[in-house]
């Protein structure tokens, strides 16, 4: 690699409910356009743009991107599931660590639907057909949607094994909850306790309540990345740089465990975080602020877990 990464730029625009944002293009655009002007960088100097989505048709990237500019550059489209995101900045860096471009642009984007997810194609085999499998075997309970098996499940098998009370998932919400009331651009902004979190619907008895459990949500991000050399050459900010990051995928354990935390990704997270604690030069001991994928409040307990932040059964 002949550089390091820098994040010059960075641009969001306030998440909605399914039906209440704007069309995924627009809010796209915003967020490319608030990223731009946070670096004071114009579009024409962005030489790849490495663009996330999942529930969209192919090209959407380009759809979004051409309202800021139609500059000839190439626009790749990403989806990795619930890595989307990740996985563009990962190649956006990548692309500038490496020496291919000099500038980069991450953008993450989701229109989603309401209601719980599933797949869009069915007249194929599933992605998730060894999953689902796994998860029937593991958890059963056909009649719950299979977000919240999964999930649901690995937060169960936390309790069976180590007596974690449902209190622990609440408590995990209403700290979110005390966070986002913070954030102009975060869906919900109501402050909640952990006894309003357990007294709300019951989605799973003794497992989940409608709280432990995000909704599908709409919004865009953007992140301008470049190397040190470009940053002083155009006068931009060079103060935050990516110090590491690493992209896992599943190993045997996730089947051969049988357990729901594998099948959630347990061993994946704790291979990427031992990379970037190794990459970075530091221990999770090091670290002061973690901003956590929280699809479900049992999965972030679990990844408390898997990033070194403590050790097993001990979150």
């Amino acid at each position: 690699m002949s550089d390091k990464a820098y994040v010059v730029g960075v641009g969001m625009v306030p998440f909605q409910k399914p039906g209440k944002s704007e069309s995924y293009d627009v809010m796209a655009t915003a967020a490319t356009r608030s990223a731009l002007a946070d670096a004071g960088l114009d579009y024409a100097k962005i030489q790849q743009a490495y663009v996330g989505y999942v529930y969209g048709d192919s090209t959407c990237g380009q759809r979004a991107l051409y309202h800021v500019g139609m500059t000839g550059i190439p626009v790749l489209n990403v989806n990795n599931n619930c890595s989307t995101g990740s996985s563009a900045l990962f190649l956006a860096r990548q692309a500038v660590e490496s020496g291919a471009v000099e500038c980069a642009l991450a953008l993450g984007f989701e229109q989603m639907q309401p209601g719980a997810i599933g797949a869009m194609f069915h007249d194929r085999v599933s992605p998730f057909a060894a999953f689902d499998a796994e998860t029937d075997d593991l958890v059963g309970s056909a009649e719950i949607p299979l977000a919240l098996r999964y999930f649901g499940g690995a937060g169960k098998a936390h309790m069976d094994e180590f007596g974690t009370p449902l209190e622990t998932f609440a408590k995990i919400r209403a700290k979110a909850s005390r966070h986002a009331a913070k954030n102009p651009v975060a869906l919900f902004r109501q402050e909640v306790t952990a006894e309003d979190v357990m007294a709300a619907q019951v989605v799973w008895p003794g497992v989940m309540t409608k709280l432990m459990a995000c909704p599908p949500t709409c919004g865009a991000a953007a992140a301008i990345i470049c190397s040190k050399e470009f940053a002083d050459k155009h006068g931009l900010d060079s103060s935050v740089r990516i110090a590491a990051q690493a992209m896992t995928t599943d190993g045997p354990e996730t089947f051969d465990a049988h357990d729901m935390r594998e099948v959630v990704g347990f061993s994946m997270a704790k291979r990427a975080a031992d990379q970037v604690y190794e990459a970075a030069g530091i221990g999770p001991e090091d670290v002061d602020v973690v901003e956590l994928h929280d699809c479900f409040a049992h999965n972030e307990l679990i990844t408390y877990e898997a990033l070194g932040l403590c050790g097993r059964g001990e979150a």
